[in-house]
């Protein structure tokens, strides 16, 4: 149980990395709205016009901007990970989570001293 809540912690981080490649790239995108402003008014009409056709609003993947990529990547890997790690974790655990962390901190608290206790 312990590996598989590692490897679940692990693709909680990878969603984090592509809410936040979403982000950045919307972000760059954004940038190129400035971009092409500063171009043309610095003279470069044709430079302007290959940024904004060729990047500006581009599909990062066939077909997809990173939002699209996020909510595949939401409704299926990540929600089939959660999902057998859930029942794994109810049919060989009781439904406990953090087990390992859990006997961890009982071996290493010092008991009777403040900032130690077992629970809030």
């Amino acid at each position: 149980m312990g590996e598989l809540s590692k490897a679940l912690e692990t693709i909680y981080r990878v969603r984090g990395h592509l809410y936040s490649a979403h982000q950045l790239v919307g972000g760059a995108d954004f940038t190129l709205d400035r971009v092409v402003k500063l171009l043309r008014e610095a003279g470069h009409d044709e430079m302007a016009d290959r940024v904004e056709q060729e990047l500006l609003g581009r599909n990062v993947l066939p077909g997809r901007w990173t939002f699209q990529i996020v909510e595949e990547f939401d409704d299926g890997y990540y929600a089939a990970f959660q999902e057998i790690e859930r029942e794994a974790r109810e049919k060989l655990a009781g439904g406990r989570r953090h087990i390992f962390e859990a006997e961890m901190k009982e071996r290493r608290r010092t008991h009777g001293m403040p900032g130690h206790e077992a629970t809030p």
